[in-house]
């Protein structure tokens, strides 16, 4: 009986007990350089804007992480500034040694100011993985809806890091949205 009841609970923390792959960490702080080419304007349906990003995330859980990210750009021409913020949760489920399978689930915020504002929520699944040993990459495929006054749209996003040692790199970052919108990312990230 002891030896089934045993059994039985070793059965049901198996799903929670995977961890990243080796080598990925969901502890990390990133900043940097931010230029997005929106279609989704409410000035005009071709603008381009650059500024800066801050991107985190922390591990709560060997398979749970929190995560954010803010950008702030000024949009060409125009006096307005592209405010845009994130914070969410992320499940990562190791696949192999060097690969989790990655689903993130977030409440979103974007702001051109004067009244131009939405917020909503996004839902990405992909992958991530040492590709190398200094070496890591991503994709995923996400959906992301700001309600009523904005197009909800279908994106994919592609990211790598360089790692110049074990707790500090350069990571990049390209999002492409359904509909026009393009986002990309470069700056150097902080890993712990």
């Amino acid at each position: 009986m002891k030896r089934t009841l045993m059994a039985v609970a070793l059965a049901a923390t198996l799903p929670f007990a995977a961890h990243a792959a080796e080598g990925l960490s969901y502890n990390y702080v990133e900043g940097g350089y931010s230029v997005s080419k929106s279609d989704i304007a409410p000035i005009n349906r071709d603008v381009d804007s650059d500024g800066w990003s801050i991107r985190g995330a922390a591990a709560f859980h060997p398979n749970f992480h929190a995560f954010g990210d803010y950008t702030r750009e000024s949009v060409d021409n125009s006096s307005l500034d592209r405010d845009q913020w994130r914070v969410g949760v992320g499940y990562n489920r190791e696949v192999s040694q060097r690969t989790d399978l990655l689903t993130r689930v977030a409440y979103q915020k974007l702001d051109f100011g004067r009244g131009f504002d939405a917020d909503g929520y996004a839902v990405e699944v992909g992958a991530r993985s040492a590709l190398l040993p200094a070496l890591e990459g991503y994709a995923l495929a996400g959906y992301e809806d700001y309600g009523s006054d904005f197009d909800s749209e279908f994106y994919g996003r592609l990211g790598a890091q360089w790692k110049f040692t074990p707790n500090f790199g350069v990571a990049g970052d390209i999002k492409l949205i359904k509909g026009g919108d393009t986002q990309w990312f470069v700056g150097p990230r902080l890993t712990w």
